[in-house]
């Protein structure tokens, strides 16, 4: 019999490695082969055969989503310098459908690992560091007409310091937006380059992902209300 199987699947020494089962234990999982070794091991590799295509595909979901989220926090920079709400908005609902694709892998990856006798390797992993947050009080303040308990004499005074403090509102509104924007694409990188594959980090990730696009949408929005633009 040949030792290998199709060129880039396993060899069927790893295959049998990988399910360290007695004879006994072989026979309760592949069926009873009464004196019939040769078909008993068939089934058995035939079986380990089909676990480790499905690792494979697993896998292969896990770097997809990987690639996608490094994809997509490369067009999520583009689009908040265009400051195209609805797409960045777009972008993380389809972060969210593929973080919920890898949640179902890695649920089978864990079946198949326990299934295989690798539950050590797999919880060897370490998980990645807590997701860092972003709130508006972090964010360079917005200098007001009427800080400072300021008084003014009239209108025009009230006018005059406006157009003298407008430099520093542009730099504060620029800066500020710049801030969200720069988190919120670093959020998506760090979630990318595990593929998603930590439930509980993703999950972490996009909810601060969201969190930073509301908070993005509201710098927006201060910015028209200060600068009308």
């Amino acid at each position: 019999m040949d030792s290998r199987l199709p060129v880039g699947g396993p060899r069927i020494e790893d295959l049998l490695e990988a399910v360290p089962m007695t004879v006994a234990e072989l026979r309760g999982a592949v069926g009873f082969f009464d004196e019939d070794t040769a078909g008993m091991l068939r089934a058995s590799i035939a079986t380990a055969e089909r676990a480790f295509a499905e690792l494979n595909a697993c896998d292969r979901v896990i770097d997809e989503a990987g690639a996608h989220g490094e994809g997509a926090a490369d067009r999520l920079r583009e689009l908040l310098s265009r400051e195209a709400r609805e797409e960045v908005a777009a972008e993380l609902t389809a972060l969210d459908v593929i973080a919920g694709e890898v949640g179902q892998s890695v649920a089978t990856l864990r079946l198949l690992n326990r299934i295989l006798g690798r539950e050590a390797a797999a919880e060897d992993d370490a998980s990645p560091a807590e997701v860092s947050r972003l709130r508006e009080t972090d964010l360079r303040g917005v200098p007001s007409t009427y800080g400072d308990d300021a008084e003014y004499d009239d209108l025009l005074a009230i006018a005059d310091r406006g157009a003298e403090l407008a430099p520093q509102l542009e730099e504060a509104h620029r800066e500020r937006l710049s801030a969200v924007a720069d988190h919120l694409v670093t959020v998506v990188q760090r979630a990318a380059r595990t593929g998603f594959a930590d439930e509980q980090f993703a999950q972490k990730s996009l909810r601060e992902a969201w969190a930073a696009h509301a908070l993005w949408v509201r710098c927006l929005e201060q910015r028209q209300h200060d600068l009308g633009r």
